[in-house]
């Protein structure tokens, strides 16, 4: 059965968005939006497994069409605060279905217990097990959501910075490029972030270091953005986020980084979370999907 659009963002204004905002504790909103995303519908013969990398835990996500020799690493959102395997797991398994990867979602570590750089710390040590595989990094992409896509660009910049091969392309969900929150869209209404939540999110994890590159990405250097692998970025009408992420696109091409962007009218933050129970959401990850995958070997 599959949910109308229209209900899907009716379903995250009335449910989901008041579960996120400064009235519950960051370990509250995280008890409560696991639940709610607890059933996934999943691609058919999809099996996840929990398991480690580089000492972080993760979902391996596979389905009929996962190729051993390719990896997809995924990022999930959540303002650093929130967030999980469970949270993101129709996104990671449609995602590995697309691309036809072995997924491994992260639960990286989250503020404000864990602040900058714990995170990008994960995600370093996540992709380096990886290689450790025996994976070539032409091999391997890098999702993620939200403030998962801006650790994505963080775990680039790092792994630029130590000379770690970077992955084959970058997959980019409404990313959080400017935890300065100076260019939030606050005239759209969106169904899912608040700009409260978002400046709690900012606050916890980098207080101190809203201008550095690996928390804001939109401040990266031209030469580190122009370096960056090839990336696929998604923002929605409907979102906050839209016109930093526009801007960041702005800012990449300028770089000479090869950069494809999509704005996905009628849609809202992150709206592929409803992949497999919102028609338009599975097509929007599938979209991502395929192009990640023609960025692998006989893709």
């Amino acid at each position: 059965m599959q949910l109308p659009l229209r209900a899907a963002r009716a379903l995250t204004r009335r449910v989901v968005r008041p579960v996120l905002g400064t009235r519950l504790s960051p370990a509250h909103q995280r008890r409560v939006i696991d639940a709610l995303m607890r059933f996934p519908v999943l691609p058919t013969g999809t099996s996840v497994r929990p398991t480690t990398l580089g000492g972080v835990p993760a979902d391996r996500v596979t389905t009929p069409a996962s190729g051993h020799d390719r990896a997809l690493l995924y990022l999930h959102g959540g303002a650093y605060l929130a967030g999980s395997p469970i949270t993101h797991r129709a996104v990671g398994a449609h995602l590995a279905d697309a691309t036809g990867t072995v997924a491994h979602v992260l639960d990286y570590r989250l503020a404000p217990e864990h602040p900058y750089p714990a995170a990008v710390e994960d995600a370093l040590a996540a992709y380096r097990a990886l290689l450790d595989t025996g994976l070539a990094p032409e091999r391997i992409v890098v999702a993620g959501d939200s403030a998962g896509g801006g650790l994505a660009l963080a775990l680039a910049l790092r792994a630029r910075s130590l000379g770690v091969p970077l992955p084959a392309a970058l997959g980019l969900i409404s990313p959080w490029v400017d935890a300065r929150l100076g260019g939030l869209a606050d005239h759209i209404d969106d169904p899912l972030l608040t700009r409260g939540w978002l400046e709690l999110g900012a606050r916890s994890y980098a207080e101190h270091h809203r201008e550095h590159p690996e928390v804001s990405p939109l401040l990266a250097d031209p030469a580190d953005l122009a370096a960056l692998p090839p990336l696929f970025v998604h923002a929605a009408s409907e979102e906050l986020f839209v016109d930093d992420v526009e801007r960041f696109v702005a800012a990449a091409r300028a770089a000479g980084a090869a950069v494809t962007y999509r704005r996905l009218e009628g849609h809202w933050h992150v709206s592929h979370l409803y992949a497999g129970m919102v028609r338009e959401a599975s097509e929007v990850v599938a979209e991502l999907g395929g192009w990640l995958r023609s960025a692998l070997p006989n893709g």
